[in-house]
């Protein structure tokens, strides 16, 4: 049995819904007057850290961030 219910455009555009949520969170940021934009976009940066495991033990971990400054 076909489902008649609409598609998300987001899906029919061919993007999950984490790539539609960070397009439209981008646009509201650029859309803000500063001091609010300044502030903003500072908290957009994401930084993380890499464990490698050799032999079962995991080596000292990386931190990575996804800034284009690095």
């Amino acid at each position: 049995m076909a489902s008649n219910a609409a598609v998300p455009f987001w899906r029919a555009a061919g993007m999950t819904y984490i790539t539609y949520s960070n397009i439209c969170a981008n646009l509201v940021r650029n859309c803000l007057k500063e001091p609010y934009k300044a502030e903003a976009l500072t908290r957009e940066k994401v930084h993380f850290s890499i464990s490698t495991w050799n032999d079962g033990k995991p080596e000292k971990p990386v931190l990575r961030s996804d800034t284009l400054e690095d």
